[in-house]
């Protein structure tokens, strides 16, 4: 390369400078009080870890979605494409007979492959949040209640945290003779909110005819509290909508009702996570500012069993979004 072409940057990240620079710094800065106000610890892990820290039986990215190389050992070593996997490590690591409640939270990039997506980052910058041993739908309520909290400190005013349940798509899965690489292609469907090709791919289907009504029906599931109650009276399973209940009573106490929906259809390209799912959306941005949920089988994985539920606050989805809404 000659030095000219030195003076630009690999497709899919960029420089960060000047007054730019200086508004993430104090963003990030707001943003990780409101989370040493709750009570978490600062933690670090390294950019790059073994490839077995994300494969894909862990439930993460794609293994043709991550940067590898080697090390001088021939050992596979990636980019980190995901953070909470790192911290899942580091928790089965050094806090192996910790019994009381662990708070941590974390800067960090994260690095995934997006070719043919033009205009995408490679690198994304992400603020998160990872609370380990409590089960409880307190903690749930919780750290969706600090997610909005952040939001606001950040200067956002209209934004929505969409909830969902991981066992309700799951449970209607089970029900069906689905394989693999057509549940992946369920879940294009009904991520694209495409209903008619839902009904296609179910039609000859042999299943309880109330799995296939709510399939159907899973993109249009979305409201408030009202969506659970129907939802109640389609199915028999029940144990996660009323977990879903609970977790609006606590945001309902501390008033923060107004900034949630519940999004039945909600799905995650991460496959480790368990229970309650939730995503923030604001305008001037097509892409989810906030990702969360609960993943109460991942640290297990490395050798501790605790349940463990946390989010992840795109920085740089969430500074667009601060430009294009004009916000100070």
């Amino acid at each position: 390369m000659d030095q000219k072409s030195l003076l630009f940057t690999p497709e899919g990240v960029r420089d960060i400078y000047g007054e730019d620079c200086e508004r993430r710094a104090k963003i990030q800065q707001g943003i990780h009080t409101i989370m040493k106000q709750y009570g978490f610890k600062n933690i670090q892990t390294p950019t790059f870890e073994f490839f077995d820290i994300f494969n894909r039986e862990r439930g993460t990215v794609k293994s043709a979605d991550m940067f590898k190389f080697f090390d001088q050992y021939n050992n596979t070593l990636v980019l980190r494409p995901d953070i909470t996997p790192s911290i899942a490590r580091c928790v089965a690591k050094y806090y192996e007979k910790e019994e009381m409640q662990i708070r941590l939270c974390y800067t960090g990039s994260t690095f995934t492959r997006l070719s043919g997506y033009q205009g995408k980052l490679s690198e994304i910058t992400q603020l998160g949040a990872e609370m380990m041993n409590d089960a409880s739908s307190d903690a749930d309520g919780e750290i969706i209640a600090m997610t909005i909290e952040c939001l606001q400190k950040s200067g956002l005013k209209e934004f929505k945290v969409d909830i969902g349940h991981a066992d309700i798509f799951r449970g209607l899965i089970e029900e069906t003779d689905l394989s693999e690489e057509e549940i992946e292609t369920l879940k294009t469907y009904l991520n694209n909110k495409n209903i008619f090709a839902v009904e296609d791919m179910l039609e000859n289907r042999d299943m309880p005819q109330e799995c296939k009504n709510l399939l159907v029906k899973m993109p249009d599931l979305f409201g408030g509290i009202e969506t659970i109650t129907y939802v109640k009276e389609q199915t028999t399973n029940k144990r996660a909508l009323e977990r879903l209940e609970k977790i609006y009573e606590i945001l309902s106490v501390s008033g923060l009702e107004d900034h949630i929906t519940f999004d039945l259809g909600l799905l995650s390209h991460y496959e480790y996570y368990t229970g309650v799912i939730f995503k923030a959306y604001t305008y001037g941005t097509g892409d989810a500012i906030v990702t969360g949920g609960r993943y109460d089988n991942l640290v297990e994985q490395f050798g501790k069993k605790t349940p463990a539920v946390g989010f992840a606050l795109l920085l740089d989805q969430l500074m667009e979004a601060l430009r294009s809404q004009e916000i100070p």
